[in-house]
């Protein structure tokens, strides 16, 4: 198994977040994982892009035109951040009009579940989970989020996840 993703959104979307859960789940498939993240501003509203590599691979970053998958948090980003994404790579974003990629409007749904803003970031996790656009499916990493969340964050965690598998079909 072998996947490259980026995911890309501003400060405070929960990208990070993405990135640790994926981790964590390749880790408790027993896949090797690398990640890495950058910050363009220090503070919230500031680009963020985080890669995970799952598979045999040497560095953290990701070369220009070769992950396989992207995760955009804020549809904002595609300008920055597209260029990562191979050839016919799949692109999943957070956005309710549609485009040459994958949407799904994690705000809408956040709001229709009674959810945070932020939960959409889980939501498009979800969503990308359920359309089988990652290496892992919806079970192990559903598993991965109950276990790693703070308590406090869990519940809403689990049900903005499992929105976005209803929404994937």
């Amino acid at each position: 198994m072998k996947q490259q993703i980026i995911v890309s959104g501003l400060g405070g979307q929960g990208a990070l977040t993405l990135t640790r859960l994926l981790a964590e789940a390749a880790a408790a498939l027993g896949l090797p994982v690398i990640t890495s993240e950058t910050h363009g501003m220090a503070q919230r509203g500031g680009t963020v892009i985080s890669m995970v590599k799952v598979g045999p691979f040497q560095g953290p970053l990701i070369p220009a035109g070769q992950a396989d998958t992207g995760l955009f948090l804020h549809p904002r980003n595609l300008a920055v951040h597209r260029f990562y994404l191979k050839p016919g790579g799949v692109v999943f974003v957070n956005i309710a009009a549609a485009g040459d990629y994958i949407n799904v409007d994690g705000q809408a749904l956040a709001q229709a579940h009674g959810l945070p803003p932020v939960a959409a970031n889980l939501i498009l996790l979800g969503y990308a989970a359920g359309r089988g656009g990652l290496f892992v499916g919806a079970e192990p990493l559903g598993a991965v989020i109950e276990a790693k969340t703070p308590e406090r964050f869990r519940e809403a965690s689990l049900k903005a996840f499992k929105a976005g598998l209803a929404a994937a079909g």
